[in-house]
């Protein structure tokens, strides 16, 4: 089965929550800003507040972005909006803003909590967003649970323990096997664990052979980047989107985003 999330020619360039200098993460002033750079493809976290709503947010707490506030999770909707503000100024968003705001991007979206993996399954069935995020979790459980929700399928990410069984187990030629069962057609991964070198031409190949994608994260160095697309890797998660960008342009592969809306 292809994914159309994947059709944009590679390597992609992945906004790390959206592009701000300022420290504005995850916030539509960063997504649109990675956007106007030409960005095709937003990296993105989803929490959800006390009565059910999906932000797009990464930590547990509103605290180190927001100067207070607490967990998100003991948090309404309201609540968050009425007081939250990242970098003093800036709104946290639904998920579902960012979904329908920016229509011609794709989405990389990390669940951060068990209610996110039904409610982000809920709204990609409801806005028919499927082939528009790439569902990723450090949590195989989480990302599992909302792929099986969906009504049809989406593109995903192995987490962390299907990530680390495919660095362990494909020299064995099982890489393509254990992909099959983890329902996932791309890993994304730093280049470094510790002392464990991951990305490797080896470690390549061997994903390029099982039919699996490679995402490295998170790329700031314009020298890492060269190095890493020189390597052969599918695509880049950075900080530094506007170092990227003009990377990818001379490279020939940019802008990614050209407008109008991936059907799904």
């Amino acid at each position: 089965m292809t994914y159309p999330y994947f059709d944009s020619p590679a390597p992609l360039g992945l906004a790390h929550r959206g592009f701000s200098p300022e420290g504005l993460e995850n916030t539509m002033t960063a997504f649109r800003a990675a956007a106007a750079l030409g960005f095709g493809y937003l990296e993105t976290d989803v929490r959800t507040t006390r009565d059910g709503v999906l932000l797009a947010f990464h930590d547990a707490s509103l605290d180190r972005v927001a100067g207070g506030g607490g967990p998100v999770r003991d948090l309404s909707f309201r609540e968050v909006q009425g007081g939250a503000r990242v970098g003093g100024t800036e709104p946290v968003p639904a998920f579902e803003e960012l979904l329908t705001a920016l229509p011609e991007v794709r989405l990389n979206v990390d669940i951060k909590d068990a209610a996110g993996a039904a409610e982000l399954a809920r709204l990609l069935d409801k806005h028919e967003a499927h082939n528009r995020v790439l569902v990723t979790s450090f949590s195989d459980r989480r990302r599992l649970a909302a792929l099986r929700r969906l009504d049809r399928p989406a593109a995903s990410s192995a987490g962390a323990l299907f990530t680390a069984l495919t660095v362990l187990f494909a020299p064995a030629g099982l890489a393509g096997l254990l992909a099959r069962l983890g329902r996932y057609q791309c890993l994304q991964v730093p280049e470094r664990q510790g002392p464990l070198r991951i990305v490797t031409p080896g470690f390549i190949r061997r994903c390029y052979r099982a039919g699996l994608q490679v995402h490295v994260w998170t790329v700031n160095e314009p020298a890492d980047m060269e190095r890493l697309l020189n390597l052969g890797v599918d695509g880049l998660v950075s900080d530094r989107a506007d170092l990227l960008a003009g990377l990818l342009a001379q490279r020939g592969t940019w802008p990614q985003h050209r407008g109008g809306h991936p059907q799904s």
